[in-house]
Formats: C-alpha cells, sequence, structure tokens
C-alpha cells in the first residue's frame, strides 16, 4: 500500500506498470522516492494519474487523429467560411477515422468543436451564422476520444488580412506556451510552466486569464492537475514521469477579466470586448523531460 491507497506489488511481483519486469527493477526507486516527496510535504500526483506505456500509445493513437482534425481544418479554413463548416469538418474526419469528438455532448455541449473568435476567449459555440472574415482570429479546439483514450489541442488562425495588433497576440500566445515547455523539468514543480507562460504574456503587455487553464487528460477527458497560467516558480504537484496534461493559456490583449453571462451557458468572452488568443498542446513527462503528443 502506498501513500495514496495504490496496491504495490512486492519485490519480485510484476511492476504495476504492465512492464513485465520484476518491481525491484522497475518502479521500485521511483515509488520510494514518490514516498520521500510526499512524507516532505510536496503536492505528489497519486498513482492513478501516471499514464502507463500502453496509456502513451493509446493516447498517441487519438492524437494522430485529433491533429490530423487540426491540419485538415489547416487546409481549408478561410473568409467566407462558417463555424458551422468547422464543426462539420471536425465531426466528419473524426469519425471516419475511427474515433468520437470528444465534446459533443459533453455535459450538455451541443456540438463537436469549440470555435472561439476574436473576443471569445473559449467554449464558442459553431453557428451557420458565424461567417468568418478577413481580420477575424479564431481558435479552433479540438479533443478526440479513440478507443478509450483522450487527446486534445488547439491552434489559432488569422482569417485574410489580420491588424499587427491581433497578429502580435496570436504570436506571443504561441511563444507563450513553448516558454512553458521550457519551463519543464521532470520531478520539478507544475507551477514551473504556469510562471513561465504568465511572465511572457506580461512582458509582451498581455494579461492571462485566471479561470481556466490545462488540465490532465489521457484516459479522461479532463483529470486532475488544474495547469492554472497565473502561478508562481516552485510551487505545485510535482512533475512525475507519467503524467499527462495539457498547456492551453488564454491570453488577452486587454484586462485578464472575463464575462461567463452568456445565456447558452457556454460561450466566455473578455470583459472588456478585447481579442483573446489561445494555443494548446498535450504532453506526458518522462524521464528526461516530455512528450509531445498532440499541437
Amino acid at each position: 500500500m502506498s501513500f495514496d491507497g495504490f496496491d504495490l506489488p512486492g519485490r519480485n511481483d510484476e511492476c504495476w506498470c504492465g512492464s513485465g519486469k520484476k518491481y525491484k527493477k522497475c518502479h521500485l526507486d521511483f515509488d520510494e522516492r514518490l514516498e520521500e516527496l510526499y512524507l516532505a510535504g510536496e503536492e505528489v500526483p497519486d498513482h492513478g494519474l501516471l499514464k502507463t506505456a500502453a496509456d502513451i500509445e493509446g493516447v498517441k493513437k487519438s492524437a494522430e487523429v485529433n491533429v490530423g482534425v487540426l491540419d485538415y481544418v489547416t487546409e481549408r479554413i478561410g473568409p467566407g467560411v462558417t463555424t458551422a463548416q468547422i464543426d462539420q469538418w471536425v465531426h466528419d474526419y473524426t469519425v471516419e477515422h475511427g474515433a468520437i469528438p470528444a465534446p459533443l455532448n459533453y455535459e450538455g455541449f451541443p456540438n463537436s468543436v469549440c470555435t472561439s473568435a476574436n473576443e471569445v476567449v473559449c467554449h464558442g459555440i459553431p453557428s451557420p451564422d458565424e461567417v468568418l472574415k478577413e481580420g477575424d482570429i479564431i481558435n479552433v479546439d479540438c479533443s478526440t476520444i479513440k478507443d478509450g483514450y483522450f487527446s486534445d489541442s488547439s491552434r489559432m488562425f488569422c482569417i485574410g488580412e489580420v491588424s499587427p495588433e491581433k497578429q502580435d497576440l496570436v504570436m506571443v500566445t504561441k511563444e507563450a506556451v513553448e516558454e512553458g515547455l521550457r519551463a519543464i523539468k521532470p520531478w520539478g514543480h507544475l507551477g514551473d510552466i504556469g510562471a513561465a507562460v504568465q511572465k511572457y504574456a506580461n512582458d509582451h503587455g498581455y494579461t492571462v486569464v485566471r479561470e481556466f487553464g490545462g488540465h490532465g487528460i489521457g484516459l479522461e477527458f479532463h483529470e486532475d492537475p488544474f495547469v492554472s497560467f497565473v502561478t508562481e516558480a516552485g510551487t505545485g504537484p510535482v512533475l512525475v514521469p507519467g503524467l499527462m496534461f495539457t498547456i492551453e493559456p488564454m491570453i488577452n490583449m486587454g484586462d485578464q477579466e472575463i464575462d461567463m453571462t452568456d445565456p447558452n451557458g457556454w460561450t466566455v468572452r473578455t470583459a472588456d470586448g478585447q481579442p483573446t488568443a489561445q494555443w494548446e498542446v498535450q504532453l506526458v513527462i518522462t524521464d528526461d523531460g516530455y512528450e509531445l503528443l498532440s499541437w
């Protein structure tokens, strides 16, 4: 039995990770390190959140579809396209590749993808009445289930000629994600990522949304931990190899305050009506860094 109630095998039994090796030659030292960190007062992820090699391979197959969906959208999006068309593209591609769009009917969400344009922070609902035009920026957020494994990523798109201000927001937001990735060190802290993202955004004159962030993922759509992007370095859960989550900061051109009063119960906007941007990647912590799974 471990600190989180997980039943650990005997030294000469097969390891819990499914490697087929004896526990003493596989994860014994790993678990002893977890126990030491826990006893030292660190926030340590439960074993149930750590993905095995088989889990990671399953997620990779899901992510192949997820990335393929966004590549498909990239080739077709432009002025005159409706967000309902994007939703249909995502649904059809996903199903044709043997997968399921994770957002569809998730807690009542009515569509297969989130399309969040201009001042919409997240959870924009596709509509045949929303026609993309020159100068718009839009986030297309795709989530996929394949064989029970979940993948999740999003991209920003500049529609036609976009103002330099919007172009900069989109570029800096992507670079902030890359700063977050550079902050990852196995056995470091989750707060290191958020601190790096926030500093980069703030240094470029932008603000970071507090209420929404990344999340654990893999066996469920949303798992622990919550990944905030307004954190301090050296805080939060330990970045244990096998921990899988998304980095997806929502970065505003204006104030960080948001408006969640839309009657549809989903769509979130900036309170001041200024543009916002988001990029999302999915990764798993490894012994020597991280592996990017979906982007």
